[in-house]
């Protein structure tokens, strides 16, 4: 039987919910005139009270104290003293992530890019050395970096790379990266309680991934050489099938995908495309899709380390949000035009 902890921290994180960002919200700041207006908009929300406080001249600032924001709050979770074992080490595993897209662009840096933009979150920023990632000259430099955070798995990642600096192989470590990062994902999910269901949903997100980038290679005309770029671990699609869609067009998709929630959402996405002729219709509906998957699977969890990775799933979708609306207000743009972009 579970103990009073899991008690505990799901009442913790439950009941933050009720001051999270919700469409309500998002609807108010669409119709508010500056910047100031919109952050009044959301100032009984946790990250709205959180925001005003600080002094915010530039979306940069801002974009600062978003994430900031996330990385203090997953901070404050793991400050429980009761908080349970597993929940602690699904969170230490997770926010790993930003430490992968940090990792892409310190490697972006190193094949040419003037400045690494960094997201204050993860084990390197906890470690201090989130600017020492940011210039750092080369891979070496990057490996060193991953040993002395003990991130040493992602560093094969990066080998090949090291001898052969093409784009190609850039983007072939990037997907590594994304393997290494599921995988370490998945084998948490063996070792937690509800683990069979967090590995449905990691395996769910990676369908959703390689859809992904399926949809984007069509699109973009290189079909069958984003072959290599197919992330493993698939839950419903199986790589094999994700390379047999590649030589399609857009169009085509829908019929060669026997699920049925894929095939609708394959439908979707071949639809706008051929509304819009933008690349942003792939991400914007399958980033929908992503978060109805997830809330349908996690949000109903409690007692179970299952909380923590629902928090952190809408606490990243309040910042992902947020920053979106509050740059097009800062850009004087109209907000409307992004509310497809927006996910709620």
């Amino acid at each position: 039987m579970l103990g009073p902890k899991y008690a505990f921290i799901s009442a913790c994180l439950k009941g933050e919910e009720p001051r999270t960002i919700t469409s309500e919200h998002i609807g108010r700041m669409m119709a508010a005139s500056d910047l100031e207006d919109a952050l009044a908009a959301i100032r009984e929300t946790g990250i709205g009270s959180y925001l005003e406080e600080l002094p915010i001249k530039t979306f940069d600032d801002l974009d600062e104290h978003l994430w900031r924001y996330l990385a203090q709050r997953i901070r404050y979770v793991e400050s429980f003293k009761f908080l349970p074992a597993d929940v602690l080490k699904l969170s230490r595993a997770y926010v790993v992530k930003y430490d992968v897209v940090n990792i892409k662009a310190a490697l972006q840096r190193v094949a040419g890019s003037e400045k690494a933009v960094m997201i204050p979150v993860g084990i390197i920023s906890a470690n201090g050395l989130l600017d020492e990632l940011a210039n750092a000259e080369s891979v070496d430099d990057i490996i060193r970096l991953l040993i002395q955070c003990r991130l040493s798995d992602y560093v094969p990642a990066l080998e090949q790379y090291k001898t052969e600096s093409s784009a190609k192989s850039k983007l072939l470590a990037e997907t590594r990266l994304d393997d290494e990062y599921y995988k370490g994902m998945l084998n948490v999910a063996r070792g937690i309680k509800d683990g069979s269901v967090f590995a449905k949903a990691l395996g769910l997100m990676i369908d959703l991934t390689n859809l992904q980038i399926a949809c984007r290679a069509m699109i973009e005309g290189i079909g069958p050489d984003a072959a290599d770029y197919v992330i493993a671990g698939g839950y419903r699609i199986a790589e094999k099938t994700i390379r047999e869609l590649l030589p399609l067009k857009v169009g085509d998709m829908p019929e060669r995908l026997e699920d049925s929630q894929y095939r609708d959402m394959a439908g979707e996405v071949s639809a706008a495309y051929e509304k819009t002729k933008s690349i942003t219709a792939v991400d914007e509906i399958i980033d929908k899709h992503r978060f109805r998957m997830l809330r349908e699977m996690l949000s109903p969890r409690i007692l179970s380390p299952l909380v923590m990775a629902w928090y952190l799933t809408i606490k990243e979708i309040e910042v992902r949000n947020l920053r979106l609306v509050l740059k097009t207000i800062i850009d004087g743009g109209a907000v409307q035009e992004i509310e497809n972009s927006l996910v709620t």
